[in-house]
């Protein structure tokens, strides 16, 4: 008997025990499912958080005032002092770099937005900005204007609002532009209206509402802001030089002592990527795991049927071994039948993995990202449904082998 005859005899006898072969190759499915999907999931939201800060440019970064903090010896460390607006006005007057400078302040998280009857829940974005930062933070205008100078110079009660509060209060019956809306205690004209932006911060960007810097000031009273300064340079390659000159620069303006730790911190928007992107790695590292060990059970399951379907053909393999087919030839025949059973459920599994992991990083994203398509982890999960199937069937393979031919006819 050659190898074309073996192969064809194992798929006759796995076409022969179609429910076995289909449970089993479920099992194997599914592993493949959870190691391809998770896997796919994690590509789908790094593709989503690298659209998040390609929408900021590689040539963007900000100046902080940490506000972290940890204690030492009962005593609160590395806690900034705020970055106040006359900081942040300095700094913007006394740069002298060619950059676009937006600054801006975050007022409330957790703001209520009301147009006549409907009112959206509290967690909408107040931020007071300036004429640049749309442009900065990566944001485009749906339809509308941006802020002008006119409206800065007089603090004007106008407002620029996300995509997500339009669709909320007017439901897209009535033109937002020009309508009156209520926001703590205030109210703004609409002018501007934001295209849907979403991305890997939870939709957040699409509930925001943009007034006047001075305005902003003017609404928060008593309370203490802190300003935030993004930059944007000409040329990527011109980052280095301006993130060194902003430092400077804002040494000088919060009158930082020589040898003393900044008193700020300048965040780039390739440093952030590049943190995300490391701790997707370990992501990466976990989801291999969880999908290795899932397979691992799929394996154990996989050479227990097969040790069930050796013992059920105990006498058709007395009668292949009366015949002249010799123990590599039987071996052969069940190894065959274990990796055409892993190669089934492996190809049902990367096609599951591929659609579960798209959905998944969709949702998280909320459809910022675009559809994945892993090939590697394509090819390692078929790369591993061989092995599965060469461990789980090789030890069956070779104890069908060992049966003696006499004692294999008598079995009943």
């Amino acid at each position: 008997m050659n190898l074309i005859e073996n192969i064809r005899e194992g798929l006759r006898s796995i076409a022969g025990n179609r429910l076995r072969t289909i449970l089993t190759s479920l099992i194997i499915a599914i592993g493949i499912t959870s190691l391809v999907g998770i896997l796919t999931a994690i590509d789908g939201i790094q593709s989503s958080v690298d659209n998040s800060f390609a929408g900021l440019g590689a040539n963007t970064f900000s100046i902080v005032a940490r506000q972290d903090a940890f204690r030492r010896g009962g005593r609160v460390q590395r806690q900034d002092k705020p970055i106040n607006y006359f900081d942040a006005m300095q700094f913007k007057r006394r740069f002298p770099y060619g950059a676009t400078i937006a600054i801006s302040a975050g007022i409330s998280g957790a703001a209520q937005a009301k147009f006549g009857s409907k009112k959206t829940n509290p967690n909408v974005q107040l931020v007071g900005g300036d004429d640049a930062y749309l442009t900065v933070k990566g944001f485009t205008l749906e339809s509308g204007r941006n802020l002008t100078q006119n409206d800065l110079k007089f603090a004007l009660n106008v407002a620029i609002i996300g995509s997500e509060l339009a669709n909320t209060l007017f439901e897209k019956k009535i033109n937002p532009l020009n309508q009156v809306i209520r926001v703590s205690g205030s109210q703004y004209k609409v002018v501007g209206v934001l295209a849907k932006k979403g991305g890997f911060s939870g939709g957040s960007d699409d509930r925001i509402i943009l007034i006047p810097l001075d305005n902003a000031r003017a609404l928060a009273g008593n309370q203490q802001l802190t300003f935030d300064i993004t930059a944007s340079v000409p040329n990527v390659s011109d980052q280095d030089e301006a993130v060194g000159e902003a430092r400077g620069t804002m040494r000088l303006v919060r009158r930082d002592q020589l040898g003393q730790p900044d008193s700020f911190e300048i965040q780039r928007a390739d440093d952030l990527a590049k943190e995300t992107a490391n701790i997707t790695s370990y992501l990466r590292m976990g989801g291999f795991g969880i999908g290795f060990i899932t397979l691992l059970g799929a394996s154990i399951a996989l050479l227990n049927i097969m040790l069930v379907s050796v013992t059920e053909r105990t006498r058709e393999i007395g009668i292949r071994k009366s015949l002249g087919a010799t123990p590599k030839r039987i071996r052969e025949q069940f190894l065959i039948e274990a990796i055409v059973i892993c190669l089934l459920g492996g190809i049902g599994g990367v096609i599951l993995g591929l659609g579960v992991g798209n959905l998944i990083a969709g949702i998280i994203s909320q459809g910022a990202g675009s559809f994945v398509v892993p090939w590697a982890w394509m090819g390692l999960g078929l790369v591993v449904c061989v092995t599965v199937g060469l461990f789980a069937g090789i030890y069956p393979a070779v104890r069908a082998s060992k049966l003696d031919p006499i004692e294999a006819l008598r079995y009943e």
